[in-house]
């Protein structure tokens, strides 16, 4: 479906990993595998969901991608105007050119301005560094922003404390629109806002969205949320993307154990309607020590002893003339099944 898509970022083998230091010598004995072989690619214009438990490693592939976590290994290919270029091997100065085409909305809107700094002061920088010198012309390009992001000019000359939640989160919304991005990375934007206002940030990022030809990756663990908001959905666990399918396809037809355990335990707003919850059975495990072969197999009520073993491959299946890809054994098994039975 996507073959005639421009495809913006292309991410291959993307690994980032944390040591893990003891005594007083502070020995690296293990490594945190946060991000582990995830591949992914990106089309411009999309909204790309991505979605899992917390510590699943969704956030540090975002920041990964904007290299404000050194990445330990894979390629992150962007498209610059034709031209692709891996984000790992670009200069400090190169990176700092990029930034301009890349930037991200932060999950906490108290704690991403400073409250030393006007509004003004804390999006003028970016600008000014860019080459943006008269602050006039500064004035006019953030009273713009916040206007298009439904708040009065005059409250760039005001401070974090004095607006609201929801407020400061279209202010984090403005500053990252202030170089003209291409890609936005929302880590968690509206997590931390109510349900009245989530709803009001969402309509506007769809806005802004269409109006300057965005691209989207959503990072979020509520699936209401990324159902709304996504065109395609890739589900993550232990670092690994274990699901990716158009957003519809993924609520209609999860094919994954997990995938289907996080859906089932979405409510239902219907009265007299219940959800068949799956409940899954243990904790998650750890990412310095993951189990060997599928790393849901200790959890999965389906697991085989292949599973056990041998690490599932992320294989796309054509669903309906649909792209679905799953990384299972199960899913395989039943794909070789109905193809020897068709």
């Amino acid at each position: 479906m996507h073959r005639e898509k421009e495809v913006l970022l292309k991410i291959r083998n993307a690994q980032t990993y944390f040591p893990v230091q003891k005594g007083l010598l502070k020995r690296t004995v293990g490594h945190v595998r946060a991000v582990d072989n995830v591949s992914l690619d990106v089309y411009r214009g999309e909204t790309l969901g991505l979605v899992g438990e917390s510590g699943c490693g969704k956030t540090t592939l975002g920041k990964s991608i904007l290299q404000l976590v050194r990445p330990t290994g894979g390629e992150f290919i962007y498209n610059f105007d034709g031209q692709e270029k891996d984000l790992r091997k670009l200069s400090n100065e190169e990176m700092m050119q990029a930034r301009k085409r890349l930037q991200i909305v932060f999950q906490d809107p108290h704690s991403s301005l400073n409250p030393a700094f006007t509004i003004f002061g804390s999006l003028q920088d970016p600008l000014k560094k860019f080459g943006i010198k008269s602050k006039e012309e500064r004035k006019q390009i953030i009273g713009d922003l916040l206007e298009a992001v439904n708040l009065r000019r005059e409250y760039m000359h005001r401070y974090p404390h004095e607006f609201s939640g929801g407020q400061r989160q279209r202010i984090g919304i403005a500053r990252a629109l202030s170089l003209g991005p291409e890609l936005i990375i929302c880590d968690e934007a509206v997590s931390a806002l109510d349900v009245s206002i989530q709803a009001q940030v969402l309509n506007l990022l769809l806005e802004l969205k269409e109006k300057h030809k965005l691209t989207y990756i959503f990072i979020s663990h509520d699936l209401s949320v990324v159902e709304y908001m996504s065109d395609r959905i890739a589900v993550m666990y232990l670092g690994k993307i274990v699901e990716l399918a158009q957003a519809e396809d993924l609520f209609a037809n999860a094919m994954h154990p997990y995938s289907q355990a996080l859906l089932s335990a979405i409510p239902v707003a219907e009265v007299g309607r219940k959800r068949n919850r799956i409940v899954l059975e243990g904790n998650v495990p750890s990412p310095v020590d993951p189990p060997p072969g599928c790393a849901f197999h200790p959890r999965c009520p389906y697991a085989m002893e292949m599973c056990k073993t041998t690490v599932p491959e992320l294989r796309k299946h054509i669903i309906d003339g649909r792209e679905h890809h799953v990384a299972c054994h199960l899913t395989d098994a039943r794909a070789v099944t109905t193809q020897k039975t068709s």
